[in-house]
């Protein structure tokens, strides 16, 4: 009897320790795992490789970084007006995030993760179905596309193309059919209504 008890005992501890150390190690997966890279933040300094990235695709940046073994972070650059190409940077060292627009950083081990914002799809393009195109003015970004295609009531959904992606400025499409959605590094879509 004493024995049946003792391995009834040991059975329930093995059945809770292995619980909780499931358990544990899930949050500290959750907590410590792989860190993602960041839209809309650049790490300024500790620069000692730079190169165009002529696809534009941050994605690109964060493999090379993947493959070079003194690269400790990396930041990608969208293309600008005064800037034609995209551009990637290689650290090799972790400096501190900065807020900058332009911009996707991470460090090794890190994926692109684009960010969701109410009302906009990050890397999609929705092809056809224009009704006009809009002029944007120096630094006019996704949010004055969007802005045009509400205050034009027969603009259902728009298209925003960073600069450099179509032509050295950004443009903005405004659409009068609801077109699919396409994967395409550069635009920003939405839909309105």
């Amino acid at each position: 009897m004493l024995a049946e008890v003792k391995s009834a005992g040991l059975a329930l501890g093995l059945a809770l320790g292995l619980t909780f150390g499931i358990a544990l190690g899930s949050a500290l997966w959750f907590a410590l795992g792989p860190a993602q890279g960041q839209t809309y933040f650049d790490r300024p300094g500790g620069d000692y490789y730079r190169t165009a990235v002529p696809s534009g695709d941050p994605e690109e940046c964060s493999t090379a970084c993947e493959r070079d073994r003194r690269c400790r972070a990396w930041t990608f650059s969208y293309p600008t007006s005064g800037r034609g190409s995209a551009m990637c940077w290689l650290k090799n060292m972790v400096p501190p995030r900065v807020r900058e627009s332009g911009s996707v950083s991470g460090v090794r081990g890190a994926g692109v993760i684009e960010p969701h914002r109410e009302g906009m799809e990050s890397s999609i393009d929705r092809p056809g179905g224009d009704l006009r195109s809009v002029e944007l003015h120096n630094g006019e970004g996704e949010g004055a596309c969007r802005a045009a295609c509400i205050g034009e009531p027969k603009c259902r959904a728009w298209t925003y193309a960073r600069p450099g992606y179509l032509s050295r400025e950004s443009r903005c499409f405004l659409k009068k059919d609801i077109k699919p959605p396409r994967r395409k590094v550069g635009f920003i879509s939405g839909v309105v209504r």
